[in-house]
């Protein structure tokens, strides 16, 4: 009974979980499902799901009322036998009937703590299923470990050394042969199409992954020899998918800083542009939902750089960061920017030249590796594949009309 109502008990578990994450991917995503009229497909997954997790509860009541109908058949079964020869006995002469009747009392006493081991027994079991599941997330070790090393007086001196990377479980490079040097106080903008590894790159300086070839180093120092405390506060990075915390929005803001005064929060706000926050109810404590989903794209945009900037890091990585707002806000935001990199070595995941222009100089990703690095306006006019990647931008536009011109003789 133990193995098979284990086993049983962690399928039942594990279903459970399945039904609950497709109810909360329907809750949250329930505007694209409406949106693409996929609500009959989204009815029927759970349905399949649910009827799944309804067989396999069926399957292990069954097996739990064996069991338990076993408990109750042998004390009954054994009072009747008692019962029977008691009167036997007692009808011969060997036995008093004040001694079967206190036998029989103290029968009856024990028949309910034995039905009772089938419950006990059942409960155990789901507990220890349960423990399991959580001690399976508790015993997983972080591929990630610190080291030893801290940087007292850190510069934000940033150098990639022959960077190779490849994701977890897989064999293919995503990126290889990656140098690069980012002088303390200097903002690198890096460029490359959609899957070039960018996000990639920006992701192994704060270590959120560890390299898989050469090294990356700050102030000459291997950032796997550094502990994570330091290297997390040394590096800061704002994401372009920002996760927000269902906590005030002071909160979210001062989460890489807690003990920032609101002198430090209010200028963090102001360079973010993020200052809807104090239109919001209860302003800065006015509590943000789960994921932030009360916010618009930009606004949780902003609320994450405004967290990012609060940090004042050595170094500050910004993965696309202003990819969700209009044209006029990103203006107001990269001007307030400038003065923020000013301080802080910079590394900008960027799409647009308006973005490209907050760096010092910029780096191409292509294939997988850097091919080319150097300002703007040197790329602009010397690398075709950099041409091509901001021939969208109006403002880039203008610069090839601009560089052309200058190419036609008079």
């Amino acid at each position: 009974f133990e193995t098979k109502y284990t086993v049983v008990s962690r399928r039942v578990q594990d279903q459970q979980g399945d039904v609950a994450t497709a109810v909360e991917e329907a809750a949250v995503g329930f505007r694209s499902i409406k949106s693409f009229g996929r609500r009959e497909h989204s009815q029927a997954k759970f349905a399949e799901r649910t009827e799944t997790l309804y067989n396999t509860s069926i399957e292990k009541v069954r097996l739990s009322a064996r069991f338990w109908t076993f408990l109750e058949i042998v004390p009954n079964i054994s009072l009747v036998i008692v019962l029977l020869l008691g009167a036997l006995a007692v009808g011969s002469g060997p036995l008093t009937p004040g001694t079967l009747v206190a036998f029989i009392i103290l029968m009856l006493q024990l028949i309910w703590p034995i039905q009772a081991l089938g419950v006990i027994l059942a409960m155990a079991q789901e507990a220890m299923t349960a423990a399991d599941r959580v001690q399976e997330i508790f015993d997983t070790e972080s591929a990630v470990q610190g080291g030893d090393r801290e940087l007292e007086q850190p510069r934000g001196h940033l150098r990639l050394e022959g960077v190779g990377f490849c994701f977890p479980d897989s064999d293919e490079l995503v990126l290889h042969d990656c140098d690069l040097e980012v002088l303390p106080g200097e903002t690198l903008a890096i460029v490359g199409a959609t899957g070039s590894g960018k996000t990639a790159l920006t992701g192994l300086v704060p270590r959120l992954y560890d390299v898989t070839a050469g090294r990356v180093t700050i102030d000459g120092v291997d950032v796997r020899e550094l502990t994570l405390p330091c290297l997390r506060t040394v590096v800061a990075t704002a994401f372009e998918e920002p996760t927000l915390f269902s906590m005030s929005a002071r909160e979210n803001v001062a989460l890489g800083r807690p003990d920032a005064s609101d002198e430090d929060v209010a200028a963090a706000i102001e360079t973010a542009q993020a200052g809807f926050v104090y239109e919001l109810p209860w302003g800065l404590d006015t509590r943000i939902g789960e994921q932030g989903m009360s916010l618009s794209g930009g606004q949780r945009q902003r609320l994450a750089l405004a967290r990012a900037v609060l940090a004042k890091p050595r170094i500050l990585v910004l993965d696309d960061t202003l990819s969700s707002l209009d044209v006029h806000t990103e203006a107001l935001v990269e001007h307030a920017l400038r003065r923020v990199l000013a301080d802080s070595t910079g590394i900008v995941v960027a799409h647009r030249a308006s973005t490209v222009m907050l760096a010092d100089k910029v780096a191409l990703l292509d294939g997988g590796t850097i091919t080319n690095v150097g300002t703007h306006h040197e790329l602009l006019e010397s690398v075709p594949t950099y041409r091509e990647l901001l021939a969208a931008d109006a403002d880039t536009d203008d610069e090839l009309a601009a560089l052309e011109g200058q190419s036609v003789p008079g």
